[in-house]
Order: structure tokens, then C-alpha cells, then sequence
């Protein structure tokens, strides 16, 4: 990784406090965490607007699919890794994930939301009116509507920073570290 990821051994501060709280509340914290413990700010953020999207007004299924079309658009292999995952999971198919790779969908309700959220993603100052209609023809609501942005905003947030940091699946970064070298060190 580019940024050095910190544990609350390592950390300071309010990183430090930050760091705690997650091995408090989940037991671990994963390479992407540890390495925004750098910016206590940024690793706060994060975890507020994390928390935040839990509460969204859309399937679990259905935002994880919203993540892989944004991760997908952006580029970080690593977070659409983590979100093709956890849509298997939750009993989403192969060929739907690999759909919302490119903001595609067999249903149509799920399709429009894709696409509004790539939109979101690459140039927010050109959704219109009819966009947003076309939206609420498909049934989703306001606050649906609203819930994407944050939805977009986290995933913009996390896929930029671990494209970035640096930031690989553990099994990635051993089979690339030089021979007698520990991940650690050659990261």
C-alpha cells in the first residue's frame, strides 16, 4: 500500500479513538480503514457516512449493485471485489453482477437506478427533470432518489481513496511481495 495503514498501537489522537472504536464495534478493521486512520477526519467521515447509508430506503441487494456499477466506472478493482461479494451473498447471481458492472439490469426498475447513479457519479450538474421523473415512473421515491447520492457519495469516497492507497485484497499483495519479504514490508 502506498499509505501505511495504522493499527491503535500505531495510531494517534483521534486516530487512535477511531481505530478503537471499530476493533470495539467489529473486532478487526481492514486495510482500507487502517490506512485513512492517517486523516482522523477522513477515517470519521467515512465511518459517520457508512453508518449513515445503513439507514438508506433501498434493498441491501439492490444498493450493493448500485456500488458495483459506481465501483466499476471508477476503476477500483478492489472495492468491486468487496461489493460483488457481498451481493453473492445476499443471493444476487452472477450474471446480474456482472450486468450492474455496466450499469445494466434485466428489470428495468433496477436499470434506471444503475444508470442515474453512474450519472450521479460522472457529472451530477446534467441529471434533469426528466431524469428525475423517469425515476419516480419506475417507483422510487424521494427519498430513494436522495439515497443514491449518498450511496454514490460513499462509494466515490471509498473507491477514490483506495485507488490511491493502494489498497489490494490480502491474498493479492502475498503473491506480489518479493520473495522473503512479508506483505507488510513489501507494501
Amino acid at each position: 500500500m502506498r499509505l501505511e495503514p495504522l493499527t491503535p498501537q500505531t495510531a494517534e489522537g483521534k486516530a487512535r479513538e477511531a481505530l478503537a472504536d471499530v476493533y470495539e464495534h467489529h473486532g478487526e478493521a481492514g486495510p482500507m480503514v487502517r490506512a485513512m486512520a492517517n486523516s482522523p477526519a477522513l477515517l470519521r467521515g467515512y465511518l459517520d457516512l457508512s453508518r449513515a447509508t445503513k439507514r438508506i430506503a433501498l434493498e441491501r441487494s439492490l444498493a450493493e449493485r448500485i456500488s458495483i456499477a459506481v465501483q466499476a466506472e471508477l476503476g477500483c478493482d478492489y472495492c468491486l471485489a468487496a461489493h460483488s461479494e457481498s451481493a453473492r451473498e445476499l443471493g444476487v447471481g452472477e450474471e446480474e453482477i456482472e450486468a450492474a458492472g455496466e450499469a445494466r439490469s434485466p428489470d428495468p426498475r433496477v436499470e434506471v437506478l444503475l444508470d442515474y447513479a453512474v450519472g450521479v457519479l460522472r457529472s451530477p450538474g446534467t441529471i434533469t427533470d426528466q431524469d428525475i421523473e423517469r425515476l419516480r415512473v419506475f417507483g422510487h421515491s424521494d427519498r430513494q432518489i436522495a439515497d443514491v447520492i449518498a450511496l454514490v457519495a460513499l462509494n466515490q469516497l471509498t473507491g477514490s481513496f483506495n485507488l490511491v492507497a493502494g489498497t489490494r485484497r490480502e491474498r493479492e499483495a502475498e503473491s506480489e511481495a518479493p520473495a522473503g519479504e512479508t506483505v507488510r514490508e513489501a507494501a
